[in-house]
């Protein structure tokens, strides 16, 4: 799995990093996503799908490798 982030898109929501704190953050100054890890590990993929799910910008796309 591997997964793409549109900070362009991104609305500064935080849910993303509720469902994967291990992968997403948010920067400091405007709360913007910050991908943490590229290719998260399969024990991550469902955190990883909820977040995409949940963001309400659509900034999270998730793809199989």
């Amino acid at each position: 799995m591997r997964v793409e982030i549109d900070q362009d898109k991104c609305c500064g929501a935080g849910s993303c990093v509720l469902s994967a704190p291990e992968v997403f953050d948010q920067r400091e100054s405007d709360g913007i996503v910050v991908l943490l890890e590229e290719e998260p590990g399969d024990e991550l993929r469902d955190a990883v799908e909820e977040a995409a799910e949940r963001c309400p910008a659509a900034a999270i796309t998730v793809l199989e490798q």
